[in-house]
């Protein structure tokens, strides 16, 4: 069998299809499906369903799925680890982190973990929830730094992946206010210019966030049970910092970390547009693999989870207003 095959069966189960999969791959169709039937004669069983127009994994390939992910990750740490041993690479540990959490947390807290770095660098690549998650899977980032939530949907399933709490956040609901602030004028008279849970005549415009991100996860799954039910009408979708902006801008609402915005609630730039019935408790999280990462990659883990590194390991979470 040829690792090649297991990152062809991969790359059709993530983009939906032989044809885009094979720009990806930069080969041709005919070229990529052989490779595929190959891989399935070695099997023994199709892993796609080819009778509909929709290319789908079969049960077989479904089951096969993470074990090729899990062949591919352990080849890659495999091999790190050989270079390790030679001195052929530098020890270097390898963060993803989330947008928010890369401009936010990461910083001060990889500067109080410096202890547990010893002489290792450190490389970080920010990306929204799906890209880190990915990074993660295909073993690209020892690491992935994002917030969490019990009802958030991941691939990292807890057989192959551990989770470590960071520290605690809250998700509130933000707005601007009705008018903006100004100096010497006093907060208590500001009225948020928008109300959860809004009506069916006047829905209230939602900032939702990109289909990839962690937290617009969270915020779906939470509104999707919340009762009563919000009236939100989805008018822009983006990143988080591009949200908040908007929303600093009277153009709707939007769910966003506490720890992001507290001086936007501070100053009076943003004001909550809903009760501590509207609100999230979440964690900052560290994920890494359950299998064996490089000598450097599992001091830090080590160390971080002995609380001996990055400050606390679980900060008490905000206050809901």
């Amino acid at each position: 069998m040829d690792l090649v095959w297991l990152e062809d069966f991969l790359a059709i189960a993530e983009e939906g299809g032989f044809s885009r999969a094979a720009k990806r791959r930069h080969v041709t169709q005919p070229a990529l499906s052989r490779r595929i039937r190959s891989l399935e004669e070695w099997l023994g069983t199709p892993l796609f369903e080819r009778s509909t127009h929709t290319i789908t994994l079969t049960p077989a390939g479904e089951s096969f799925r993470p074990v090729a992910e899990d062949v591919l990750r352990r080849v890659s740490v495999g091999r790190e680890e050989a270079l390790e041993v030679a001195r052929l690479k530098a020890e270097t540990i390898t963060f993803a982190a989330t947008h928010a959490l890369s401009q936010t947390f990461f910083p001060e807290w990889i500067r109080n973990s410096d202890s547990a770095r010893a002489d290792s660098a450190v490389q970080l690549v920010a990306s929204n929830f799906a890209g880190c998650e990915k990074l993660l899977l295909d073993a690209q980032a020892h690491f992935l730094l994002a917030h969490h939530h019990p009802s958030l949907v991941t691939r990292l399933d807890m057989e192959r992946f551990q989770r470590f709490e960071l520290s605690n956040d809250l998700l509130i609901p933000i707005t601007a206010p009705m008018t903006k602030p100004s100096r010497g004028a006093r907060r208590g008279k500001a009225k948020p210019r928008y109300t959860l849970p809004g009506t069916a005549d006047a829905p209230l415009p939602y900032l939702a966030y990109h289909p990839g991100s962690g937290v617009g996860r969270i915020v779906t799954s939470f509104l999707a049970v919340k009762e009563p039910a919000a009236f939100l009408v989805p008018s822009f979708a983006a990143p988080v910092m591009l949200l908040v902006d908007m929303a600093r801008e009277g153009r709707g609402i939007t769910w966003a970390a506490q720890s992001l915005v507290q001086a936007d609630l501070d100053s009076g730039r943003l004001m909550h547009a809903g009760g501590a019935d509207w609100t999230i408790a979440i964690t900052v999280s560290l994920f890494r693999p359950r299998a064996r990462m490089t000598r450097a990659a599992e001091n830090f883990w080590n160390i971080v989870r002995k609380g001996r590194a990055g400050g606390k390991s679980a900060s008490p979470a905000p206050r809901a207003r």
